[in-house]
């Protein structure tokens, strides 16, 4: 059976994972990227000039983490303007919770390495 124009739209796709983060004294809920949330991600680290393609790494955990961490209704808690705050915090937690992040949104070595062409980063 193929999917029609309404069962795509209005197909609930978007899923979360909780992670208890007790160094924040509570449970940090993380949630899929959608296709615009990931192309502005992807657009912050990645600075393509025609064939050649820098990565900026600067902040590189707290900008994917601001883009995933929501509350219970599923809105963002973060805007852009606390990815500096964010990459304050303790880089441990920080990790924990973008390994997670990556995990649960397909960012891997592989992703990275179609994006910057660079095909040996994938294997």
């Amino acid at each position: 059976m193929f999917l029609t124009r309404d069962q795509i739209l209005n197909a609930d796709d978007l899923k979360y994972e909780e992670i208890d983060t007790p160094e924040w004294g509570g449970v940090v809920r993380l949630k899929v990227m959608t296709g615009i949330e990931r192309d502005d991600f992807e657009q912050s680290v990645f600075d393509m000039k025609g064939k050649d393609t820098k990565v900026n790494l600067k902040n590189f955990r707290a900008k994917l983490l601001v883009k995933v961490i929501v509350d219970e209704a599923g809105k963002r808690v973060f805007e852009e303007a606390d990815i500096e705050r964010l990459a304050l915090k303790n880089s441990k937690v920080l990790d924990r919770l973008f390994n997670k992040a990556q995990e649960i949104n397909g960012i891997g070595q592989k992703e990275v390495a179609e994006l910057t062409g660079n095909s040996e980063a994938s294997q």
